[in-house]
């Protein structure tokens, strides 16, 4: 591997395993990923290395487990982390995503003791990020729940505030009281 390359990487930031690589997990096409030269890094061997043990074995990796990102995903990536090209042109080709699915079954590619340890960090950081979606979105939820909560008490308070700025209205506006004269008047209408 490049030493620039292993700049590149967030799974080398001095974090927790499951939280490093929770770190490095994308959500593309809807799917959460990992890419393939941070399962590379994991794996402490080169991205070619890797890919070509994938390419070994094409029936292992369907569609639904790896795809390859268009340009226009690798260039959103880049842009977006701020990465710069490493080598005079970048990278040759455009990198390999890998789901949890695509990534539980590298552990049957890969061989080693290094391959089933990271295997099960990598696993355990997909649980921790499904847990924390479902935090989140019960925190959605609730947030939600509060929201409507406090517009109904929104709406009942200002038709309370209305009602009493009317009667201010009212009393500030008072009709005028009609003024009889002193004194003994044969006007018997008033």
């Amino acid at each position: 591997m490049h030493p620039a390359e292993m700049a590149v990487t967030p799974l080398r930031r001095g974090a927790a395993p499951a939280q490093a690589i929770a770190s490095a997990i994308l959500f593309l096409r809807e799917r959460k990923v990992l890419l393939d030269e941070d399962l590379a890094a994991l794996y402490g061997i080169a991205t070619g290395a890797l890919l070509q043990s994938v390419k070994r074995n094409p029936s292992r990796f369907p569609h639904d487990f790896m795809f390859q990102l268009t340009s226009a995903e690798w260039d959103l990536l880049r842009s977006q982390n701020v990465i710069s090209k490493l080598r005079r042109g970048g990278r040759r080709y455009l990198p390999y995503a890998f789901t949890e699915q695509g990534v539980a079954m590298l552990s049957s590619v890969l061989n080693g003791e290094r391959a089933i340890t990271v295997n099960i960090q990598i696993m355990r950081a997909f649980v921790l990020m499904r847990e924390m979606l479902t935090s989140n979105a019960n925190l959605a939820r609730k947030l939600a729940e509060l929201e409507a909560n406090i517009e109904k008490k929104l709406a009942n308070h200002d038709a309370a505030i209305a009602a009493i700025l009317s009667s201010i209205r009212g009393l500030m506006h008072l009709p005028e009281p009609t003024h009889r004269g002193i004194g003994f008047t044969a006007d018997l209408d008033e």
